[in-house]
């Protein structure tokens, strides 16, 4: 049994906290990744390296840490920074595509291997970016066993 990730944004910090008594972020104003909100064992840490990397160029141990807002026995809501979401606004098609491919060669690491793949999930995060951006929001993460 692994961990599960639902990406969301939130105006704040204190109503990303709340998230997580209700799993609703759009009943605290907030927005979610993937269409009706999107479970995945992609980790947080990997959607930061994958954009840092792959279109800002930045190495792999330069990639800022996450923001803990909320450590539960049951759960955990995590803050990723905005340079993690604010490079895919940005971008075109062919930068999309070439951090797919960056990606997808980057040995011993988890999450998506292929480069297609990598491609439709930095494409769903370049979407959650703009609506992001538009609603004022910052991303988070709600994290849980």
């Amino acid at each position: 049994m692994g961990v599960t990730y639902k990406y969301f944004g939130a105006p704040n910090g204190a109503t990303a906290a709340r998230v997580p008594i209700s799993m609703r972020p759009e009943e605290l104003g907030g927005d979610e990744l993937g269409m009706g909100g999107m479970f995945t064992r992609i980790k947080p840490e990997t959607v930061a390296a994958m954009v840092l990397t792959g279109i800002e160029g930045i190495p792999l141990h330069k990639v800022p840490p996450l923001e803990l807002v909320v450590l539960h026995p049951d759960y955990a809501v995590v803050k990723l920074p905005m340079t993690v979401v604010d490079p895919l606004r940005g971008i075109g098609e062919e930068s999309v595509g070439a951090a797919a491919f960056i990606w997808s060669t980057v040995p011993d690491r988890g999450g998506p291997r292929d480069a297609f793949t990598v491609y439709r999930l930095l494409h769903e995060w370049q979407d959650f970016s703009h609506r992001l951006h538009e609603a004022g929001h910052q991303p988070y993460c709600l994290v849980w066993p």
